[in-house]
This record gives C-alpha cells, structure tokens and sequence, in this order.
C-alpha cells in the first residue's frame, strides 16, 4: 500500500471515529496500540477532540474485585444518560506480549449497549499498571464522543501509583480482612487515592477496614478542596455502587470549580511528555548498543576494566546526541 493510499485510509478512519464508528475505533485502538508513525498520525489528528470526557482510575490489588466494580459502574453511569467507556489494561505475557483479556469476560452484559465501549489492551510489560498507550487510547475514545472513560489498572500493587497521573479521579479499591490492603495503608499507596471503595462488603471485617482507612485520612489529609470518601460496597449485587458513583460525579464537580482539574491534566502531560522522551531515549540507546562501534569498544574497555560505567555512560550519551546532529 502506498504511503497516500495510507494516509487516505486513515483520514477514513479520523473522519469514522469523530461520527462514533466503532469499527474505525477498535481499528484506531488497535493502531495506537500497537504504536509507529500510523499512530502518532492518528493522535495528531484527533488531539483537537482531547480533554472532554471524564477519566476515573480504578485501581487496586488483584482479587479485590475492580472488574465487577467497574462492571456496576457502567450501569449506574448509563442511567445518567451518558456513554462510557472502558479501557482494562491486562498484564502481558512475557513470552508472546499478549495480554489475557479477562476483564471482558467480566462485563459482558453490556455488549448489546451502544454506548458503552469495553477494550482491553496489554500493558506490554510497562511499569505502573497502565500501558504506555494508555494516553493516545483514551484520546480516540474522546473523539468518539465518550463522556466517561474508565481505565482499570493491571493489579500489581504500589506500582499502580501511575494511574493518578493518568486519571482525573482515582478510585482505589480493596477489600476486608486483606493483609495486603493494611500494608497498603502503612507504606502510601493510600495517597494516591480520591475516593476508596472497601468491595466484597458481605466479608468479615469491612466495616473495620473503612474505619482504618478514614483514619489514616485523618492523618494524612489530601487537600482543604476535596476529602476522599470511603464507601463499603458488595459490587457483585450492586450494593453501594450508588454512592461510589455520586462521589466520583462529585469529586469531578469539585476539581472544575476549584480550578484544580487544569492543574491536574497540566500534570499529566508533564508526566506523558517524560515518558515520551524517555521511551525516544530508550530505543535510541538500544540502537546505538547494537550498531555503534564505539559503544562496541566501551563495552570491551568496561570487561578490561580500563573504564568504569558511569564513565561510559556519559561516553553512550555523547555518541547518541553526535549521530542525532549528523
């Protein structure tokens, strides 16, 4: 295919996407996924259309029910009329890259829902609980039209503290009579999070959870703007499912009024440009590990001791920025 076949096909799929096509979606979804120069067209096509829908965080340790909770979300949010969407960011396969997509299993109920959009995508063995691609998709699910786009994070602990730079509102679920929840308390994860959700309610010992957790806000007040609410729910029945989403229409209102939610997606860029650069570094410095001769040579002077890695470091950075003035 040629390059203006290509580029007409994706203006096709531009064009479909800003009308709610949700075939050009997934299409674009799987592009910016997948990531190269076809993707950064995309996003530089719809930027325009970014920054008009809601972004909650949904995040949490593995087996605390994110799913159902998200999956109780969506029908309370559809009964204010608005069109939601979901990106469940699946942990990837170290061997092949791809993800176990499970989360769709999960939410099933609202496949015949036009407006409602379920996608999974694999974090690709990206740090921080989200993918890299995280940002871009969320743009094309704005262009769309969606009001609400909820990412729901792989599970894999602290590392999930990314999520409060992607999100708007940050929903940090957990469950009763966890050790694991406590530590979480101790270590700070805790302040990641606007709004906390005690799931799996008809436990033992969740009540007692809540209470722990509003004292630890106590302790640690986030802001005079916004105090975090804690909720106990039982997703899977939908109880207080309710008051979770009130809290998070709130937390919404409560950032626009105070000025706060520009700050915040200020924030965010700021994080999505160093990742940007960094990912640029990063591929930079594999090409040049492999290709450049004189990085070739540093790596036989480092086995020989003649230079140490700090050292050659700075000789790699030197050698990278020289080949990019070339």
């Amino acid at each position: 295919m040629s390059t203006g076949t290509l580029k007409f096909s994706l203006e096709n799929i531009s064009q479909d996407i800003v009308k709610g096509n949700r075939r050009s979606l997934a299409r674009a979804l799987s592009i910016v996924e997948d990531g190269g120069p076809d993707a950064v067209w995309l996003v530089r096509k719809l930027f325009p259309y970014a920054g008009r829908a809601h972004l909650i965080g949904i995040t949490g340790s593995p087996g605390v029910g994110k799913s159902t909770l998200v999956d109780a979300l969506i029908s309370e949010i559809r009964a204010d009329g608005l069109k939601v969407a979901v990106l469940a960011i699946d942990p990837s396969s170290p061997f092949t890259g791809g993800a176990i997509l499970g989360d769709r299993i999960r939410m099933q109920g609202h496949t015949l829902d036009k407006n409602v959009f379920i996608r999974s995508m694999a974090n690709r063995g990206h740090a921080g609980g989200t993918a890299l691609a995280t940002y871009d998709a969320a743009r094309m699910l704005e262009a769309a039209g969606y009001d609400v786009i909820i990412i729901e994070t792989v599970g894999v602990g602290q590392s999930e503290l990314a999520i409060a730079q992607t999100a708007d509102t940050t929903v940090l679920v957990l469950m009763p009579g966890s050790g694991d929840d406590i530590q979480a308390i101790k270590s700070g994860i805790m302040e990641i999070g606007d709004i906390f959700v005690v799931n799996k309610g008809d436990l033992p010992g969740a009540n007692k959870t809540a209470s722990e957790i509003l004292a630890s806000l106590e302790l640690n007040p986030k802001g005079a703007e916004w105090k975090p609410t804690v909720h106990v729910t039982n997703a899977e029945v939908n109880e207080g499912v309710n008051l979770v989403w009130k809290s998070i229409s709130a937390h919404k209102a409560c950032l626009e009024s105070s000025g706060q939610l520009k700050e915040r997606r200020k924030h965010k860029l700021q994080s999505e440009l160093s990742e940007l650069v960094a990912d640029i570094a990063r591929n930079n410095l594999k090409n040049s590990l492999a290709h450049s001769p004189q990085v070739q040579q540093l790596l036989n002077r480092l086995l020989d001791r003649e230079i140490d890695p700090h050292s050659a470091a700075e000789c790699v950075v030197e050698d990278i920025y020289s080949e990019k003035r070339k």
